[in-house]
């Protein structure tokens, strides 16, 4: 019995002796079935065209969503679109409760601009503020000053033959100021000229004020008859208005809303 178990157990070890060596010599002559892959360099291109796609896919989007420009609107709703390089709005945003309101009901995003001018005066609210002669305020600031110079001109061109519209250029610092004080521009500006007669006036008040509002007020503080004869009121002949009333008074009032233009350098 003894015999027959051994060798039993003696063909067992054979067998697997045998399946080792086999296994040994095909492993040599295979190269163990690890040779190398190599990815052939053609292959690599898409791969490689992919990201760099993607790579400008997110430089891209940072410049196609970074205004370079600002249009102010202001009559009663006071708000502001932020322009890009290519020319069309990325941004609406209100500064008054009119404003907010206003922005909210637009659908210009991604617009030209001279259409989202066009679109902004032929809305119903606006539209009814100037059937009732109120004064509307379009201010245009930017980096580049050729570039802002255009814009006006278009802007202009879409408010052509509306009655009290005045458009005119400012200064990237009176922005940034009408924002730290929570004002849009055209509403700041007016600010300013309305606290050389009043100085108690605040930002709120004038915030929820017309602009006609606003410059009725200043011609009867002023002693004129009417408001359309403010000199800085037309903001186009003045250099000072052009680069506005540096922002001293307004310190500690409103709060910076951090939608600013990108000033690019020269």
């Amino acid at each position: 019995m003894k015999d027959k178990l051994k060798k039993t157990f003696d063909s067992i070890r054979a067998e697997e002796e045998l399946k080792a060596s086999t296994l040994e010599f095909v492993s040599r002559k295979t190269g163990g079935y690890r040779k190398r892959k190599t990815v052939p360099y053609r292959r690599l291109v898409p791969a490689l065209a992919c990201l760099l796609m993607l790579f400008l896919g997110f430089g891209g989007y940072h410049v196609y969503f970074t205004p370079t420009s600002i249009i102010s609107i202001d009559i009663n709703p006071s708000l502001e679109l932020g322009i890009n390089a290519l020319d069309r709005v990325v941004s609406v945003e209100g500064y008054n409760e009119d404003g907010e309101e206003l922005a909210a009901s637009l659908n210009v995003n991604h617009m030209n601009y001279t259409e989202a001018v066009e679109e902004i005066l032929s809305n119903d609210i606006i539209a009814e503020y100037l059937s009732q002669d109120q004064i509307l305020s379009i201010a245009v600031a930017g980096s580049d000053e050729g570039k802002t110079e255009k814009i006006l001109s278009q802007v202009r061109a879409c408010t052509e033959g509306e009655k009290n519209t005045h458009c005119y250029e400012a200064s990237h610092e009176e922005i940034a100021s009408a924002h730290e004080a929570g004002l849009s521009c055209g509403k700041y500006r007016a600010y300013l000229e309305l606290k050389q007669y009043d100085p108690d006036i605040t930002t709120e008040e004038v915030q929820g004020m017309t602009m006609k509002e606003i410059r009725d007020r200043i011609a009867s503080l002023a002693g004129t008859e009417e408001a359309g004869e403010s000199t800085s009121y037309r903001g186009e002949d003045s250099a000072q208005q052009k680069h506005g009333h540096g922002g001293q008074e307004h310190s500690g009032e409103g709060e910076r809303h951090g939608h600013g233009y990108r000033q690019e350098s020269e």
